[in-house]
């Protein structure tokens, strides 16, 4: 008897487990008929209660409280099959409450629990690195929440089924926000979109598209533009749908005006026949969808001090001469002026940057370019005047003949001893010479909104003498002849 009252607890635990019986109390160790299950700890009245370990075969386990023989409380749980962990409160063998599972494939999850499954409140974070804090149902993203995504977009908003629904705020890398409408992780219904391009949205929206977009750009006027020499003349811009209408929705685009000659015209059409352009010139011809192609031509726009060109002014006269002395040629190029900061970039301070003097910025689909003026010809560029028979007979003028029908004027010297020298001395060149040219507006918004640039338009654009009659004036000749 005295060798029998010295053994050990755990011997005692252990004759009763070879006997097939758990133990009743205290501590002890109890494998399980269908030997999957090997419990290690607390029993109270042949049950598992209080802390202990359950470990399955699989070498899954869980570590923590037991109450009457189930999983219940605070514990710890490993599902080899997944590489899963949790640590958390326990509901009758699952997760539920409060708790934090982590998953082998990366990423974890902090919040609520019921029956195992993400419920109620709750901060995930996935394998990618992406980080939602918001409601969940299910298992999944559901109801208010918060997404940083790891393109670095930020959304704050409605979710139905792990997809943005309803109404949210999406606040993109590149700067673009959008707010609205949501339906299956895109744009839908009424939302708006300020881009960070400047560019701005404000409607429908139908798969992530906007349905009342600018589609194609047009230039308003007759089909030909008739403008006086030396005269200015405004523009106005229209974006228009596909449906003809205009584009009221949208804000903001940057259109950037420039100019073209007719690089060979016919004097059926013009006084003017063609441009000689000096043989270094790389210039490729332009093509329009006029019939005919252009190269580069300049216009000029005032010089500070002068009236600054914005996007609604009133209108100059377009019987106003162009004024000697106050303008300034800008050369027309293909690309916005090379600054640092681009038009329709935004500023450090949140601000957009001020579009250069050929650019506009569009206000709900219509944008105005006022106090346009061809200026003179380019260095490099020489006119060459054709006349048609017409004129021939009408002018008094000596001509020197270039072929049948054709005459071209020849450039007198002025009287001897205009200058010490003797030599004659041309007239400055201040405005474009009379013929047809053309009007291009581009869509330079920078970056692209919604990555889609608007086609180009032009507006064919002739230039003629004022009255009838009236010949082209040839720099050095004097007085201009009338019939």
């Amino acid at each position: 008897m005295a060798a029998a009252s010295q053994r050990s607890p755990t011997s005692r635990l252990q004759r009763r487990d070879s006997q097939g019986r758990p133990p009743q109390d205290g501590y002890g160790v109890y494998t399980y008929p269908n030997s999957f299950f090997r419990y290690e700890g607390e029993w109270r009245g042949g049950k598992t209660h209080g802390r202990g370990k359950l470990l399955f075969k699989d070498g899954s386990y869980y570590e923590g409280e037991f109450v009457d023989g189930e999983i219940m409380g605070e514990g710890c749980r490993l599902w080899v099959s997944s590489g899963n962990t949790y640590s958390g409160q326990f509901v009758l063998g699952e997760p539920q409450g409060h708790g934090t599972m982590k998953y082998k494939a990366g990423g974890c999850y902090e919040g609520e629990f019921s029956r195992g499954l993400r419920e109620g409140h709750g901060y995930l974070v996935d394998q990618d690195g992406q980080v939602y804090q918001g409601s969940f149902h299910n298992n999944r993203r559901h109801g208010r929440g918060q997404m940083a995504f790891q393109n670095g977009d930020k959304y704050d908003g409605d979710w139905v089924r792990d997809q943005r629904q309803g109404h949210g705020v999406l606040w993109c890398a590149d700067g673009s926000t959008y707010e609205g409408q949501w339906h299956s992780d895109v744009f839908s219904g009424l939302g708006s979109m300020v881009h960070c391009s400047g560019v701005s949205y404000r409607g429908m929206w139908i798969n992530g598209h906007p349905v009342a977009q600018a589609t194609r750009t047009v230039i308003l006027g007759p089909e030909v533009m008739d403008v006086a020499h030396s005269a200015s003349f405004t523009l106005r811009v229209e974006l228009q749908q596909d449906n003809g209408e205009v584009a009221e929705s949208e804000d903001g685009r940057v259109l950037k005006i420039s100019a073209g000659v007719r690089y060979v015209q016919l004097p059926a059409y013009s006084e003017v026949s063609f441009f000689k352009v000096d043989e270094d010139s790389q210039e490729l011809p332009i093509q329009t969808p006029f019939g005919f192609e252009c190269i580069s031509y300049p216009l000029s726009s005032p010089t500070s001090g002068g009236p600054e060109l914005s996007a609604t002014p009133e209108s100059a006269s377009t019987d106003s001469p162009l004024p000697k002395g106050d303008l300034e040629v800008t050369m027309v190029s293909n690309a916005l002026c090379d600054q640092e900061d681009t038009p329709g970039s935004l500023s450090a301070g949140g601000g957009m940057t001020r579009c250069p003097e050929d650019c506009r910025r569009v206000e709900r689909g219509q944008a105005q370019f006022t106090d346009v003026w061809l200026g003179p010809p380019p260095p490099g560029y020489h006119p060459i005047p054709f006349l048609d028979s017409k004129h021939e007979k009408a002018s008094s003028r000596p001509r020197g003949s270039l072929g049948p029908g054709r005459m071209t004027p020849t450039v007198r010297d002025p009287p001897a001893g205009s200058r010490p020298d003797g030599a004659a001395k041309a007239e400055p060149v201040t405005a474009a010479f009379p013929g047809e040219y053309v009007i291009i507006i581009r869509d330079v918004t920078n970056p692209p909104f919604l990555g889609r640039v608007l086609p180009t338009a032009f507006k064919h654009l002739r230039v003629s003498l004022k009255g009838m009659g009236q010949q082209p004036h040839i720099p050095g000749e004097g007085p201009q002849a009338s019939n």
